[in-house]
């Protein structure tokens, strides 16, 4: 092995590797004997594809080119397509508008023109048995509309008529519409700000003969997702109301019982629609994920409950659907990206879609540990991925260089799935931890409760004190810190960065938070209320908005920083991360800016991707004082004020 200072390793795993034949799967649906999924592709700019693969194992791509299936529902979308009897319905990304596609045929557009350009959005939609009604969720942004406060959430049913028809309208947020197996009755999931959809919402059922309703589940403080119809009438669904989401039943008598209880997740946030944690099958048998412990994994449970795990090497499950007596998923492991599988109600495993080959050897590969440490009084939980290189060393006696990974959201989570943006800097020497600091999701709803009104504090302590209890164990370099996040993660990023006695030595913002004040006043509906519990109502709390704004602390930053933005971010707009900026470069603090036009609020094309981690890498190497590996083309970076 060769002797060299951590971060200059050579490695296999560049950014052009990354981003080549690069994929990331979003759905995955059965038709008879065919299985539909959809990628998003960075090499076509992002877009959207949907993928039919039939019995004999041959594949097809299904949209002409001009079409990408991905909705702006909430802007983070989510069950932009579905299919039935070869025929498929999505949402276009360019305009937003539902089309339908026949086998053979050309997409066909079934939704009006909006007043305004991708004015009306489409997504989550159910059919009835017979085919003759659509039910889906509507978002309508009004011409001359006054921003996230004029735009409407309703359900809208769809028919051989030409405009839709609006069946439930009035709450804030509406989603999971479903018609019951006979088309009697719909079942939707509402919420009204300042909610999210992880606080409180309501699984309600119309009888739609006679248009009586039922509030089935949810309320203040309850946490409803998921319903779905057995062939029986009976209605499942997800609720947190025991402090974990577990499943759920209404029976056809109307008395409503547990069906899955453990100490674990089966339920995610709804950050996008369409999730799927679960399939019941015909007998009520039950297959699931659960996270505990910072890991997914597949379950099975007998109509009265009793629960067997099934043995399978997946570490990140999503997107379970049904296919006759088999389950549908997409899922990853710590060695394999995500792709798409069947599995037995035995647990009998059978890929549909080979992950991507790598093209290296897996001695290149860091498996995440879970490892939990204080912070204060508490105890925080993350990923911690050692250096692997099996061709490098560190010098003797020295320590690596860690990177603080924080998750966006907040409310999500750090995934243990094989990661090639993580495997980039581990193969370099890096150490990585990817915090699961208070209000990440999978360890229960107290913890993921413990952020409202500390955002800013306890996000920010976990970040600290994950690194500085890592260097107490001797396993990193406790000089040599830094952290990198996007969106909330972003905000994290320059929270720990703007007080005098940060422990990093530098950091990377991917549009992230810088004023707290104007996000409150400029981001979209789904997310304009969201700050009532991280920080508190606006304005009667404006002081703790200011407060915790990094931009208000700006004589504080002394480290360098690295700030990434997409030009079209509607989520975090990109005068958030000017904001930043300019106030550093005003006070001669090492500063770098990329703004790639075409992106939003995430990266999805391979040019921005590869650039955006190149220059991470070497601003990190003139930050530490590392060489960049010999043989690798690595843009660099302009760092103002270095």
């Amino acid at each position: 092995m060769q002797i060299s200072e951590f971060g200059s390793w050579a490695t296999p795993i560049t950014a052009d590797l990354i981003t080549k034949t690069a994929v990331r799967l979003t759905d995955v649906r059965a038709d008879g004997d065919a299985v539909v999924w959809s990628e998003a592709r960075p090499s076509e700019g992002g877009r959207v594809q949907l993928v039919r693969r039939a019995a004999d194992g041959t594949t097809e791509d299904l949209l002409p080119d001009g079409f990408g299936a991905r909705t702006s529902v909430h802007e983070y979308g989510g069950a932009d397509w579905w299919v039935r009897d070869g025929v498929v319905w999505f949402a276009n990304w360019a305009d937003q508008r539902l089309y339908r596609l026949a086998p053979g045929g050309a997409p066909e557009p079934l939704t009006p023109e909006p007043e305004v350009p991708r004015g009306d959005r489409y997504a989550d939609g159910d059919l009835t048995a017979d085919g003759t009604r659509l039910v889906v969720v509507r978002e309508h942004h009004p011409k001359g509309g006054r921003g996230a406060v004029d735009v409407r959430n309703e359900l809208v049913v769809l028919t051989d008529a030409t405009e839709p028809e609006v069946v439930v309208t009035g709450p804030d947020f509406v989603s999971s519409p479903r018609f019951s197996p006979d088309a009697s009755r719909l079942a939707w999931i509402s919420w009204n700000h300042p909610d999210m959809p992880w606080d409180s919402t309501e699984l309600r059922v119309r009888d739609l003969a006679t248009g009586a309703e039922t509030v089935v589940a949810g309320g203040a403080g309850e946490s409803v997702s998921e319903p779905r119809w057995h062939a029986d009438g009976t209605l499942y669904f997800l609720s947190d109301r025991t402090g974990w989401w577990n499943l759920y039943r209404l029976r056809p008598g109307g008395t409503v019982e547990p069906a899955v209880l453990l100490d674990a997740e089966i339920g995610v946030p709804g950050w996008g629609l369409g999730t799927g944690r679960y399939v019941v099958l015909a007998d009520h048998r039950v297959v699931f994920a659960r996270w505990s412990g910072g890991f997914d994994g597949l379950a099975t449970a007998t109509a009265d409950g009793a629960i067997t795990d099934v043995d399978t090497p997946f570490s990140v499950i999503s997107a379970l659907r049904p296919a006759g007596a088999d389950v549908l998923l997409l899922a990853g492991s710590p060695k394999a990206e995500p792709s798409v599988y069947a599995v037995t109600a035995d647990g009998t495993v059978r890929t549909l879609r080979q992950p991507r080959e790598p093209g290296f050897d897996t001695a290149y590969v860091s498996t995440p540990e879970a490892i939990d440490f204080p912070s204060g009084e508490r105890t925080s939980h993350a990923l911690f991925y050692p250096p692997a290189n099996p061709d490098f060393t560190g010098p003797e006696g020295s320590k690596p260089p860690v990177i603080v990974v924080v998750h966006g959201g907040p409310t999500s989570n750090a995934v243990p799935v094989l990661s090639l943006g993580i495997q980039y800097w581990t193969s370099r020497g890096f150490g990585v931890v990817d915090v699961n600091y208070a209000g990440s999701t999978g360890f229960g709803r107290a913890y993921r409760r413990e952020l409202n009104g500390t955002w800013g504090v306890l996000d920010v302590a976990d970040c600290i004190a994950a690194v500085r209890w890592l260097a107490g164990e001797g396993r990193v370099d406790g000089g040599k810190l830094l952290i990198r996040g996007g969106s909330a993660g972003g905000y994290t990023v320059l929270a720990v960065l703007a007080r005098e006695d940060t422990p990093f030595a530098a950091g990377t913002d991917l549009y992230g938070v810088a004023d707290l004040e104007a996000l409150a006043a400029e981001t979209h509906k789904f997310e304009s209320r969201y700050l009532d519990r991280l920080i508190g109502p606006y304005p009667e709390r404006r002081d703790v908005y200011l407060e915790r704004s990094p931009i208000r602390h700006i004589d504080a930053f002394s480290r360098p920083l690295l700030v990434l933005q997409g030009a079209d971010d509607p989520v975090v707009p990109p005068k958030q991360s000017e904001l930043i900026v300019d106030a550093l470069r005003a006070r001669k603090v090492a500063v770098a800016y990329l703004l790639f036009e075409g992106e939003q609020h995430g990266f999805r094309k391979a040019r921005t991707l590869r650039r955006a981690l190149d220059a991470e890498l070497s601003f990190y190497s003139r930050i530490l004082g590392f060489g960049l590996p010999e043989g690798e083309d690595i843009e660099p970076v302009e760092v103002e004020n270095l």
